[in-house]
């Protein structure tokens, strides 16, 4: 009768070589086989990273909306860099940015289902992050007027501009946002994500979630205030629009 295999015990080990003389020669060290199987799980989560990677934004969103932890990991890393920035071009400061962005993003993976268009993540997200500095910007001018609110930062040009930015570019910066902050919230979104953003005004219609007659209305209160307000810190003597983004 054949012998058994035990399962589980199988080693890879040379066939025993006896000499001319009868005695056993010496054989090689037996090579466990769950030492290369050890090494399959590493490999292939490699492979399934390499593969998430690559993936587009539409199949990480069916993914995720299926409970994909791994999808839901890679859309945060792929677009919280966008939305941070937008949302601190908007603020004009990084102060409580972070947890804007991540309220937007729980937010957006509990209605992934309800995203119809999934390669259009990014500026659903855009639109989700929007609404809440929005909400923020009103719930803050309510306790400045009921005198519970806190003082509000300086503008951190650090954050806002290029390390090669020029002196006069930054004071008409930080002034340009001085104004604004006395202006309504949807005015100051609509007229910072065109002129600052550099969005579309399609796009500034989608991420306000408002028609684009709206839009034009609010980006242009906005910007006849400023124009009449700004003063060109060269000058400090007569207002001037010339350098405001348009």
């Amino acid at each position: 009768m054949a012998p058994r295999i035990q399962r589980g015990r199988l080693r890879l080990v040379e066939p025993v070589v006896r000499s001319p003389e009868g005695e056993v020669a010496a054989t090689p060290v037996p090579v466990e086989r769950t030492e290369i199987q050890a090494q399959e799980p590493v490999r292939s989560a490699r492979r399934n990273r390499e593969v998430y990677a690559n993936l587009p934004d539409a199949q990480l969103v069916a993914l995720g909306a299926e409970g994909d932890v791994r999808a839901l990991e890679l859309l945060y890393r792929r677009h919280a860099p966008f939305a941070i920035n937008l949302a601190t071009r908007i603020e004009g400061s990084p102060r409580d940015v972070e947890d804007i962005v991540h309220d937007a993003f729980l937010r957006a993976f509990e209605r992934l289902r309800d995203l119809t268009d999934r390669s259009a993540f990014r500026g659903w997200l855009g639109a989700i992050v929007v609404h809440a500095v929005r909400s923020r910007m009103r719930r803050g001018k309510l306790l400045n007027l009921l005198g519970l609110g806190r003082a509000s930062e300086p503008v951190d040009l650090d954050a806002l501009t290029s390390p090669d930015a020029s002196p006069h570019v930054r004071a008409q910066l930080a002034q340009i946002y001085a104004l604004l902050g006395t202006l309504p919230a949807d005015d100051r979104i609509a007229w910072t994500l065109r002129a600052i953003e550099g969005h579309e005004l399609e796009a500034v219609a989608n991420l306000t979630r408002c028609s684009l007659a709206t839009v034009k209305r609010r980006i242009a209160r906005a910007q006849r205030f400023l124009d009449e307000h700004f003063v060109d810190p060269a000058s400090k003597d007569e207002p001037d629009s010339q350098g405001l983004p348009t």
